[in-house]
């Protein structure tokens, strides 16, 4: 009898413990996911205007703002609006900052907007020595990546996979089909009570891996996404693996369909997840909209693992 009670005692604790664990990862991780998107959604649209100016696939563009300017946290952008890392050369003659990169106090261009960056960008890519990407197909963003590395873009070893491994990632390959911009509309493509509202005209419903989801504007609450997606709030609660009294920020996710139980098949041949600083499991699960329990399942995880940057996550 006595030994019944230690171990009921002890599933009792564990349970306890699960249950604050999950609520410290809800509340208290950083969702670089989050940010990202909260960066695509906010920068899209310049994206696709060069496209259509320039020919330079707006997926390529997303992918190299993100991945140079830290999802617009880098220091570069907020000091000198520079998305894209570019440095003093050429005939350029405006403003500039210092910043330690491959030699001390290296010159980075200083431009007035972020509009002005990706515009400088564009023409910057005009240059002699990105001639033959234009030859390309403005959907091969492969052919892209790997050719911005081969003419000399940047110097990490790993720069081409690296964009290639975002664009997929994000899916920023549909911004180059149109398929991207095609999502954005007063009638959204799910079930909804309230689609004449202007809700779905502040907010865009992106699909991912056979799912809906919408990023959170300031000013949203459950309650409010609910009552204008149509989607009850029980279950926006269980589709986002979230504690009832969760309450979202600005650049959150929100699933508006159950997740599925594995990455999409765009990442069959390379179904990891290296793990980035302050990232979480939910994160991740958000990410891929992945269900919370499958990717602990398919890891072998139980509630009380911590990951730590660099780890590989299976994610298929």
């Amino acid at each position: 009898m006595p030994e019944f009670g230690e171990r009921e005692m002890k599933s009792r604790l564990f349970s306890t413990f699960a249950l604050l664990f999950f609520l410290h990862l809800f509340i208290f991780a950083q969702r670089t996911n989050q940010v990202y998107w909260a960066y695509i959604d906010q920068y899209k649209g310049i994206a696709i205007e060069q496209m259509q100016k320039y020919r330079i696939p707006a997926s390529i563009t997303l992918a190299q703002g993100l991945l140079e300017s830290a999802a617009g946290r880098s220091s570069l952008v907020t000091k000198a609006n520079n998305h894209f890392g570019i440095k003093v050369s050429g005939n350029w003659t405006g403003p500039y900052v210092l910043k330690n990169d491959d030699a001390p106090n290296e010159k980075f261009r200083k431009y007035r907007s972020a509009r002005e960056s990706y515009e400088d960008h564009s023409r910057f890519l005009q240059g002699k020595r990105y001639q033959s990407l234009f030859r390309l197909k403005i959907t091969d963003y492969r052919g892209w990546a790997r050719g911005l590395k081969a003419a000399g873009y940047a110097t990490s070893p790993t720069y081409a996979e690296s964009l290639i491994r975002i664009i997929e990632m994000y899916d920023l390959y549909k911004f180059d089909n149109g398929s991207y911009r095609a999502e954005r509309k007063t009638t959204p493509v799910i079930p909804v009570t309230n689609a004449k509202n202007a809700f779905f005209q502040t907010h865009t419903l992106y699909t991912h891996n056979k799912n809906y989801f919408i990023i959170v504007e300031v000013g949203d609450n459950m309650a409010t996404i609910s009552k204008e997606t149509g989607v009850s709030l029980r279950k926006l609660y269980k589709y986002n693996d979230l504690p009832r009294d969760y309450a979202p920020t600005q650049g959150d996710l929100i699933y508006l369909k159950k997740k599925q139980k594995c990455a999409s098949k765009q990442f069959k041949k390379n179904p990891i997840h290296i793990v980035e600083q302050n990232q979480s499991l939910f994160d991740i699960s958000q990410l891929y909209g992945i269900r919370l329990k499958n990717l602990y399942k398919m890891n072998q995880f139980d509630p009380s693992h911590e990951i730590k940057p660099g780890d590989i996550i299976r994610i298929r």
